[in-house]
């Protein structure tokens, strides 16, 4: 007799219910564009790249059965808001300088009530008034990727005052901790070029190709004694060095290998202009018996690769950079020894006739910079240890 054996029957498997997905639905006309892009085109692109990729028209929204993002389509908003309305629900955003509502984080079934309040053909219904608030009224002034405190902006363009939005968006990219020339002296140039190449399609990538170019340029004319021409080709440059990165902010454009590129360029060669301009004062009539001039382009590269190092080990060990830790951190690297406040120096030399002092110049700054540094170092681990980690100041309340 022959037994069979049956094997014991799966269960079936429970099905996981998901949320529904939180969908954008832009609401409303546009108001021309901003940096060759309409103001739908930006708010679009801006949710995209924040994560939220679905997107439905205000008939389909009424109907959807989760988070809706209802915004007018011809709003403005600043970056770090559109991350905080995707995780506020509830939220409705008031424009910061007229008090409009510009975009409320509903759910479907709440979107016809909703819609007409954002066309403004309805007062907001009252249980949605306490949830109603101003950019300022936020916990969005500090931005840690720009390292900077500022309000964000939400107003509403109206084909007029686009202009003026483009400079407040413009503006709006600059990092709050940087050097001085590209602070105070390069964002009203910077923003006119920005805003006469972006609508001819020319992309970030393509400035930083020519800023590499003037880059290689600058070494070879520094080289050969042509210090003059040799600037130029500089401060080109790092004019370009500002407007690559306001283009890709300004038309949403930024990418990883946009940044490298940037980046790797701005980290490699502020050492070869100094070797260079040592190499060509020879050629200038400056000749420095080779110790000298070893010693003189070793105390820069060395005090420029050490400063490098410290702002690493600022951000592995104290977990933030350590020039937005305090306020004079902050004013401090505005002047401390890059490459644009160099180029200052050696600039100002040029002009008396000496760039010789001009590279000791740099030396001696590059030096004591690194003092400094190591100060603050010292003095932000220490604050580490005794009351813990660190805040940087732009993060606490006013």
């Amino acid at each position: 007799m022959s037994a069979t054996s049956t094997k014991p029957r799966a269960k079936p498997r429970k099905k996981v219910q998901t949320a529904p997905a939180a969908v954008l639905c832009l609401t409303g006309a546009d108001a021309g564009a901003i940096f060759g892009r309409s103001t739908s085109e930006r708010l679009t692109r801006q949710f995209a790249r924040a994560g939220l990729a679905g997107k439905v028209t205000p008939a389909q929204a009424q109907t959807h059965e989760g988070p809706v993002l209802l915004v007018r389509a011809d709003a403005v908003i600043d970056e770090p808001l559109i991350g905080l309305l995707l995780k506020s629900p509830g939220l409705v955003l008031l424009s910061d300088d007229t008090g409009a509502i510009l975009a409320i984080h509903a759910n479907g079934k709440d979107a016809k009530a909703l819609l007409p309040v954002l066309a403004g053909k309805k007062a907001l219904p009252t249980q949605w008034k306490a949830a109603a608030r101003k950019p300022a009224e936020l916990d969005a002034v500090f931005w840690e990727k720009l390292r900077k405190r500022e309000v964000p902006y939400a107003r509403l363009a109206d084909g007029q005052n686009n202009k003026a939005l483009e400079w407040r968006v413009f503006m709006g990219t600059y990092k709050g901790a940087t050097d001085i020339v590209t602070k105070r002296l390069w964002p009203y140039p910077a923003f006119l070029v920005t805003r006469f190449i972006a609508p001819l399609g020319v992309t970030p990538n393509q400035v930083t190709t020519i800023g590499a170019i003037a880059t290689i340029a600058a070494f070879f004319l520094f080289m050969n004694g042509h210090f003059a021409w040799g600037l130029f080709a500089g401060w080109l440059m790092t004019f370009l060095d500002t407007v690559d990165g306001k283009l890709a902010r300004t038309t949403l454009t930024s990418s990883k290998w946009g940044d490298v590129f940037d980046h790797g360029i701005d980290l490699v060669h502020p050492p070869f202009w100094y070797y260079a301009w040592g190499l060509g004062l020879a050629a200038a009539g400056h000749d420095w018996p080779p110790a000298f001039f070893w010693m003189i382009f070793a105390a820069i590269l060395g005090g420029y690769v050490l400063q490098r190092l410290m702002e690493g080990i600022s951000i592995k060990g104290l977990g933030m950079e350590i020039h937005i830790w305090r306020r004079i951190d902050t004013y401090f690297r505005e002047i401390t020894a890059r490459r644009n406040p160099n180029l200052v120096i050696l600039t100002v030399s040029l002009g008396f006739g000496r760039p010789d002092l001009g590279l000791i110049a740099v030396a001696i700054w590059t030096l004591a910079c690194l003092v400094l540094h190591a100060l603050q170092l010292g003095q932000a681990f220490a604050a580490k240890s005794k009351s813990g980690p660190l805040t940087s100041w732009m993060s606490q309340r006013a």
